[in-house]
């Protein structure tokens, strides 16, 4: 006897969210995947290698292939280590879209876009309690500052009025070249120091209010000696994790700490690495989410982060 009994129709199964990550360099980031697991996308495809000319015919393949509810379920995220490539790789993706076939384009190259808006955040916020004062005018020195998070927070502190100085450990010829290069491109005025030697790192820390070190891991670029010219630092944030301090007397736990050894009237206070990678964590894990949840494109590149940044900064009390 065949069996006759009407079945209900299944359903459709829901399109997956997919994440096509984009890298300059040999390797995706393995913290960048795993972000983006956890803000709720279910196939992530890291492309390596890809350079600035296949970014208009990766992102075609992308957005034509789901048709318009696929797309709303789809996202572009642009890593690497470069941060000035990944701009230019996010404005190369925007401007494939054909609407309504659109994706959501990220782009964080070495977290540097969502570190730098924490750095900078947790800078301004903590002036803002400690001292009742606003970020424009202040003298800030970014040691570091060539690097991918330094140029970053360059920018963003100078796009508040700060008077901006970028740091070379090398020469002054390097930070005069990335500091150029900033202001042409993001129409902001930063000016570009030495720091290589101890007399030059000193004469700058001697005028700074605020000082952000942004250096490679593993170095310290303030010892002890140097604090004892930072006669006007009210604040020192470092993002360096691994020992030693990146700037002495700023532990990777402080956040507000007061900083032994500053000759200024009312002290200094150090924001250490843990501090901003916490807000760097939840800025990040926002922007996978509103991509993913948004319901409509959006490009999200360090403007976004840092808007993120202040808020999720404005949350901690």
């Amino acid at each position: 006897m065949s069996d006759t009994t009407e079945r209900p129709a299944e359903k459709p199964a829901e399109r997956p969210y997919i994440l096509h990550m984009f890298t300059a360099t040999p390797q995706m980031s393995p913290f960048d995947v795993n972000m983006a697991a956890d803000a709720g996308y279910q196939i992530i495809v890291p492309y390596c290698n890809v350079d600035a000319g296949m970014v208009a015919n990766l992102t075609q393949d992308a957005i034509f292939s789901r048709g318009p509810k696929g797309v709303a379920r789809t996202g572009i995220f642009i890593g690497g280590r470069d941060v000035m490539l990944a701009a230019d790789m996010l404005d190369t993706a925007r401007k494939a879209m054909v609407p309504p076939f659109e994706v959501s384009v990220f782009a964080d190259p070495s977290g540097a876009y969502t570190t730098a808006a924490a750095l900078v955040a947790l800078a301004e916020r903590h002036l803002g309690k400690a001292y009742g004062m606003e970020l424009g005018g202040k003298r800030v020195l970014i040691l570091g500052g060539t690097g991918a998070v330094g140029r970053v927070a360059a920018a963003m502190a100078a796009s508040l009025g700060a008077d901006v100085s970028i740091g070379s450990h090398t020469d002054q010829a390097r930070a005069v070249r990335v500091s150029d290069d900033l202001n042409q491109r993001f129409g902001i005025v930063t000016k570009g120091v030495g720091t290589a030697t101890p007399a030059e790192l000193r004469a700058v820390l001697g005028e700074a209010e605020i000082v952000l070190a942004t250096a490679i891991a593993g170095v310290q670029v303030v010892t002890r000696e140097d604090l004892e010219h930072a006669r006007r630092l009210l604040i020192a944030a470092d993002v360096n994790a691994v020992p030693p301090e990146g700037i002495a007397g700023v532990n990777v736990m402080n956040d507000g700490k007061p900083i032994e050894g500053v000759p200024t009237t009312g002290g200094a206070i150090g924001i250490g690495a843990l501090a901003i990678g916490n807000v760097k964590y939840q800025v990040e894990h926002r922007l996978f989410t509103r991509m993913r949840t948004g319901g409509k494109p959006v490009y999200l590149s360090f403007p976004q982060a840092f808007d993120e940044a202040r808020a999720v900064a404005a949350g901690l009390g």
